[in-house]
């Protein structure tokens, strides 16, 4: 009886389903980032922009943010349209997917929710544990 071969890397097919779901998130991703730092370069300014729906959904809740909490999320959110761009290099490289620790593949359910994901679940538990 022939052994069945651990899969070591995504099909082209998946790899596309993944590649789909990047595109999605990082068009939202630069969206949210042109809000924030919309939000923070115009902060104080009596121009139209603070009666733009964008403004309004920053106002809701129980204070404005400041221009530095506007600033420090607008680099968060820098960091991971940053993170989903490699994320479809691996694609294009045929390495997506595969655990950075392990060299496993990632489970599909950990990339659908998180799609820029280098490490498996294991090996992120691991990390964490070690800290």
């Amino acid at each position: 009886m022939e052994n069945k071969k651990e899969k070591t890397r995504y099909s082209d097919e998946e790899l596309q389903e993944f590649k789909a779901i990047i595109i999605k998130k990082l068009e939202e991703a630069k969206a949210g980032f042109k809000i924030l730092t919309e939000a923070y370069t115009t902060q104080n300014a009596n121009d139209t922009n603070d009666t733009s729906p964008s403004f309004k959904i920053l106002e809701e809740g129980s204070q404005v943010l400041s221009k530095e909490e506007n600033s420090q999320l607008a680099a968060r959110q820098q960091k991971f349209i940053r993170d989903l761009e490699n994320a479809l290099i691996r694609i294009e490289n045929k390495s997506y997917g595969i655990c950075r620790a392990t060299g496993k593949l990632i489970s599909k359910e950990r990339l659908r929710s998180v799609p820029h994901a280098t490490l498996s679940i294991e090996a992120k538990l691991n990390q964490n544990y070690r800290k």
